[in-house]
């Protein structure tokens, strides 16, 4: 009896927690469909009607295909290079024989990034680039690189730490050298852990606003993230535009979570076997 109280109290608290997840997402939702005027003298109420005209005015003001084309672009590059430089990084504290002070070292100073608010990171990161001369989205590429290094590694690592060691040792006794123990024997069992890299840093770049806003100066160079700033004017917002193309963006990223989530939730699993 305790026991199937104590099922109907998680089940409810489950349900509360959903509830309040999922609640701003509707509310969203009911506000697209109403005018800007109704938006601001009435937000909790019910739309009077199912208007679909602030998602055909999105559609007008904004070039999804340009958004799109251009966040795609963003999103590659910097997955396949920061992929690459992570994984051989984690690769390295985490199979190679070094010292074990520089190891720990090396590791920590990595890990301390996450502890590093991006805000804090926005005017030197635009000082480099204007050093650099660097804009536009290979100016953007830079940074969404080095923010993601530090959960990277920390999944990567985690992960290569619990596979034994006997893998590489079997591999070099079969005549494998370096590059292809790395290439043909990690790599392929390192694929639960990648897709959750993957999948998290396309989220990331996907919502990322505050590097896009202040790198990005050519509207030709937005990404989606920065759509909503067509519908701002000097002395007037269009705040049913702004709902209705936040959904049109935020939708798309619901359909790969959740068709990636069993992805996600083997990777962090795998990650966390050994520290």
């Amino acid at each position: 009896m305790i026991n199937k109280k104590k099922k109907i109290a998680m089940y409810i608290v489950m349900a509360l927690i959903t509830l309040i997840i999922v609640f701003p997402f509707i509310w969203m939702v009911l506000l697209s469909f109403k005018t800007n005027s109704d938006i601001m003298s009435n937000p909790l109420a019910l739309p009077k009607s199912f208007n679909l005209e602030n998602f055909k005015h999105a559609l007008e003001v904004l070039d999804y295909p340009r958004l799109y084309g251009n966040t795609f672009f963003v999103c590659i590059i910097s997955i396949v290079v920061e992929l690459v430089i992570t994984f051989l990084s984690a690769f390295v504290l985490a199979r190679m024989q070094m010292n074990e002070k520089i190891r720990k070292a090396v590791y920590s100073y990595l890990i301390l990034g996450l502890a590093i608010s991006p805000f804090i990171l926005l005017f030197p990161v635009y000082k480099i680039n204007v050093f650099f001369g660097l804009s536009g989205k290979v100016g953007l590429v830079l940074p969404y690189i080095a923010t993601s290094i530090s959960f990277n590694t920390l999944l990567l690592v985690g992960y290569l730490k619990s596979l034994p060691s006997e893998i590489d040792e079997a591999a070099v006794m079969d005549g494998c050298n370096l590059r292809q123990l790395i290439i043909k024997v990690i790599l392929p069992m390192t694929k639960p852990v990648i897709a959750t890299v993957v999948i998290f840093n396309v989220l990331y770049i996907w919502n990322e606003y505050p590097f896009a806003s202040v790198i990005l100066r050519d509207a030709s160079d937005y990404t989606l993230s920065m759509g909503a700033s067509f519908f701002k004017g000097t002395y007037t917002v269009d705040y049913g535009g702004i709902i209705a193309s936040s959904i049109m963006i935020i939708v798309p990223e619901l359909i790969f979570y959740g068709l990636f989530q069993k992805n996600i939730v083997e990777g962090m699993t795998a990650g966390a076997v050994k520290g």
